[in-house]
């Protein structure tokens, strides 16, 4: 039995109820393109591949990747870190995409799959239960910020339950949840300029928006736009902090 690894963040579930339960909500069927990040010692990767789903493993641990391969032949099998690899090396898709994700690389490899979303319908992901709470945040809570409002802008989305540190070994010294993500079929036009946005106004969380945003936005402007100068970055829903990132795109082309 593979050893888990620290520098991957390595924990393998292995609660057999907490399994079929994800796999229940994930509801894999034949011939569905998946693609598992992470499958680890395939907890997940054998019920997947008894539903007849064409299913691809993107797998960093080489020792992981060879026994992988050897258990689920039928299945594509990628042995390379999923933060640099091109997802159009599998083509269009639509893919659905699961994963239980190491702590370290949740929130850069939501944002890089965001970036590609085009490619996706739909994502199942064991997080950090606290990381789970940020994305699902509403606005005017502690919890609320840059990392919930892109992930509510990009998809539809559902913390389903939490998983105890028990379902795992070696156990985690945190809790674990599973979310679902819909992804949404709008478009984003500017992504850069929403994110430029986000990163100053939640670099001054404490300030008024009116301060926070000082340098990207008059005080008539946030009027003119429906927003109180008043408010602090955490009271803007996702929608207006959009409407800011259009609206400061469109003055400065």
């Amino acid at each position: 039995m593979t050893v888990p690894r620290k520098r991957f963040g390595q924990n393998f579930l292995r609660d057999t109820n907490v399994i079929s339960r994800i796999l229940s909500n994930i509801a894999p069927a034949k011939n569905q393109l998946i693609i598992e990040i992470g499958p680890g010692q395939g907890a997940l990767t054998a019920g997947l591949v008894s539903t007849g789903c064409d299913l691809t493993l993107i797998e960093i641990d080489r020792n992981l990747a060879d026994s992988l391969g050897t258990i689920f032949p039928s299945s594509r099998l990628i042995n390379e870190d999923v933060l640099t690899f091109d997802f159009a090396e599998l083509g269009e898709g639509p893919f659905r995409v699961v994963g239980n994700l190491p702590y370290n690389i949740s929130t850069p490899l939501l944002f890089k799959l965001f970036a590609d979303r085009a490619r996706f319908t739909d994502m199942h992901f064991m997080l950090q239960s606290e990381v789970v709470n940020r994305m699902t945040a509403k606005p005017s809570t502690r919890a609320y910020g840059r990392l919930s409002v892109m992930v509510q802008l990009y998809s539809e989305v559902e913390k389903l339950f939490e998983v105890p540190p028990e379902a795992f070994s070696p156990k985690p010294k945190v809790r674990s949840a599973i979310v679902r993500l819909k992804i949404r079929d709008h478009s984003i036009e500017k992504p850069a300029r929403l994110e430029e946005v986000l990163k100053t106004a939640f670099s001054a969380r404490r300030k008024t928006v009116r301060n926070a945003l000082r340098k990207l936005l008059k005080e008539n402007e946030l009027i003119e736009l429906g927003i109180n100068p008043s408010w602090r970055p955490e009271n803007l829903t996702p929608e207006q902090f959009m409407v800011c990132a259009s609206f400061i795109e469109e003055k400065t082309t």
